[in-house]
């Protein structure tokens, strides 16, 4: 199973607004033994939005999108979900119960909007203001509000994905070279790279500048014995020749 982010909205893509859930996302899955595969951020043009849609739901990928789901005429997110799956629109009747528990007398067709997705969507509950997301076809429609989307996307993980969690042998190690370039350590990588197929390497630089001393993040990613056994590799090799390292926490 491949998980896919799509970040929604033109206030990302003009710096109105930062986006913070791609980071969060990551964090959620990682705490449970899974990767993201791949990130799209989109603006609120509908053609756009629903080509991207479109391409998404073909994927087969399990995907979280954040955003675009509120009343207003810029939020299309639901529109265009229906649109690339050829679908129509309707009031879920759970979100109309939720929708109505949360604002009594005060429920207008307006509000009762934010409840109408492609037919035959489930809801995706939110424990901060009772208005739901949606999911179809293995897509996740959540809020753009962190407060509200990060708990809905982790209902999501833990139940319908459990039986994924800590299920694929992967694992990340880094460790920081202190004042130490790419350069002195390629033969090092190309070594471990040769010794270890199983294992993915990489290499992430920091500059020295505004202050900040010059290192090198470099770690291996794949399955747990042998990322365990090319650090190790990795670790006595800079020992040997001096260099300065700290594993990351």
């Amino acid at each position: 199973m491949n998980f896919g982010a799509l970040i929604i909205g033109d206030e990302i893509l003009s710096g109105r607004r930062s986006d913070k859930h791609l980071t969060r996302l990551i964090e959620l899955l990682a705490a449970r033994g899974l990767k993201l595969a791949w990130a799209r951020y989109v603006g609120d043009d509908p053609v756009r939005l629903c080509e991207t849609l479109r391409q998404t739901f073909a994927s087969g990928d399990a995907v979280f999108s954040f955003g675009g789901i509120g009343a207003t005429p810029d939020d299309r997110t639901r529109a265009a979900a229906a649109a690339a799956l050829g679908l129509e629109l309707a009031l879920h009747p759970e979100a109309e119960a939720e929708i109505r528990a949360r604002f009594g007398d005060e429920t207008t067709p307006e509000r009762l909007q934010m409840g109408v997705y492609p037919v035959g969507s489930d809801i995706i509950p939110n424990g901060y203001n009772r208005i739901p997301g949606f999911s179809i076809r293995q897509h996740y429609f959540v809020p753009g509000f962190p407060v509200m989307a990060w708990p809905m996307v982790e209902w999501v993980l833990d139940s319908k994905y459990a039986h994924l969690h800590h299920a694929e042998d992967y694992v990340e190690r880094a460790l920081t070279v202190w004042d130490t370039y790419e350069g002195q350590l390629i033969d090092l990588m190309r070594e471990v790279s040769d010794d270890f197929p199983e294992a993915t390497l990489f290499s992430l630089p920091t500059l020295a500048e505004e202050g900040r001393r010059r290192s090198l993040e470099l770690g291996m990613k794949g399955p747990a014995e042998r990322v365990a056994a090319a650090m190790a590799r990795i670790r006595a090799t800079l020992s040997a020749r001096g260099l300065e390292w700290q594993d990351k926490a």
